[in-house]
């Protein structure tokens, strides 16, 4: 078996340099820019080429370009029966496996960018007929990323987007806006970042080393009238809250309009 990746991008990348820590599979990576293969190569010793190479039964593919150029980079694409697992956001199954000639063998995948350091979520749902063996290679390969869930429905790939997929971009919005509050406290940047890093990642680690509910951690730090207290009541004041929950309602609803754009270009 061979892993091939089509793309070479920062997700690709991702998932290659979680695979050559955990695993001594060949891999190998078609991506037109000579620049990127070249990288990829010296720094994982995969290997390249600027097309794909035939495919075999036992192979797995990872598509890894984006959405708007997967028509046409499969294109005369010819699987040959290998395990096609996808990265792009948007492409249904159905999408897929017209953009493939009718290919069945077919896993999506939600990943995020926290699987470059081994931190990542990878929601996935695999079509009708796919083995309980191709479910197991795919979760062993996404499992060098992180963490990974399997979906009831495809729909749920619209939810996992908007939780785990942008989430990081969520965390560092609020990182951010820390780092701002501690500036305008009279902190300089560096020791602003370092407080906002480390307060982000000590929470996150006593979460999890707790088992306790967020709101019981919550409330452990917060007395009545007391100075956490108080932020705590300009936050709800301010409805961050719901504005966070609104904002991942947009993300998932952006997720369904932009697949009804692909699936309506393929009809």
């Amino acid at each position: 078996m061979t892993i091939y990746f089509l793309g070479g991008g920062n997700m690709a990348e991702a998932i290659i340099s979680g695979l050559v820590k955990h695993s001594d599979t060949p891999i190998h990576v078609a991506n037109r820019g000579e620049e990127k293969r070249l990288r990829l190569q010296e720094r994982y010793g995969v290997g390249v080429s600027a097309v794909l190479p035939p495919l075999q039964a036992e192979d797995v593919l990872v598509l890894a370009v984006k959405p708007q150029d997967m028509q046409a980079a499969c294109a005369g694409l010819q699987t040959n029966g290998a395990l096609v697992l996808s990265v792009a956001a948007g492409l249904s199954l159905n999408t897929l496996s017209s953009y493939l000639g009718g290919a069945k063998r077919l896993i999506r995948i939600m990943p995020n960018t926290p699987g470059s350091i081994g931190l990542g979520v990878s929601g996935m749902f695999a079509a009708d007929g796919v083995s309980h063996t191709d479910k197991r290679t795919a979760e062993t390969i996404m499992a060098a990323t992180g963490e990974v869930l399997w979906l009831d429905s495809e729909e749920q790939m619209h939810s996992i987007t908007g939780i785990s997929g942008s989430g990081p971009a969520y965390v560092f919005y609020l990182l951010e806006a820390l780092q701002q509050a501690a500036l305008e406290q009279g902190f300089d940047n560096e020791q602003a970042r370092m407080l906002s890093l480390a307060t982000f990642k000590g929470a996150v680690a006593l979460a999890e080393a707790s088992g306790e509910e967020f709101s019981v951690l919550r409330q452990n730090v917060t007395s009545k009238g007391g100075t956490t207290f108080a932020a705590l009541e300009t936050f709800g004041k301010h409805g961050v809250a719901e504005a966070i929950q609104a904002g991942v309602a947009a993300c998932v609803a952006r997720s369904r309009e932009i697949a009804a754009q692909f699936e309506q270009n393929n009809l």
